[in-house]
C-alpha cells in the first residue's frame, strides 16, 4: 500500500465533499469537524456520486438519490434506501442491491496535500 496525493488541502471546505479519481478508484474526500476522511465516492446503493448533493450531518453522509446513509468515520451503514417520500418505492429500490458498508481509506496531510493510503 502506498500514500497517494489526492487533493490539495486548501481545496477542502468544512462539510463539502470532493470527488477524486485515484487510479481505478473513485473516492470522496471530506472535512468534518476539522478531520479529513476518504470514503468510496459512489453510493453503495445505486452508484451515485456522494459529493453531488450528498448531505453531511451528525458525522454521516446521506445520498441525495434514495437517502441511503453511512457514517463517515467507519463507513457503517446507518439507513438503507428508505426514500421517505414514497416508502413502498424505497423498499422496492432498496431490495435491488444488497446492503453494504461504505469503504473508507486512511488519510494524512503532507506538504499541503491530502494523501490517501491505497
Amino acid at each position: 500500500m502506498d500514500w497517494t496525493d489526492a487533493i490539495k488541502d486548501e481545496r477542502l471546505s468544512e462539510g463539502k465533499g470532493k470527488m477524486v479519481n485515484l487510479g481505478s478508484k473513485i473516492l470522496m474526500i471530506v472535512k468534518i469537524e476539522g478531520a479529513i476522511h476518504a470514503t468510496e465516492g459512489l453510493c453503495k446503493h445505486m452508484k451515485w456520486p456522494l459529493s453531488w448533493g450528498g448531505k453531511f450531518e451528525d458525522g454521516c453522509v446521506t445520498c441525495p438519490l434514495h437517502q441511503t446513509t453511512h457514517r463517515i468515520s467507519d463507513g457503517e451503514l446507518v439507513r438503507w434506501a428508505p426514500f421517505p417520500l414514497f416508502p413502498p418505492y424505497g423498499k422496492l429500490v432498496g431490495s435491488l442491491v444488497k446492503e453494504r458498508n461504505l469503504g473508507i481509506y486512511e488519510t494524512r496531510v503532507k506538504d499541503g496535500f491530502v494523501q490517501v493510503l491505497i
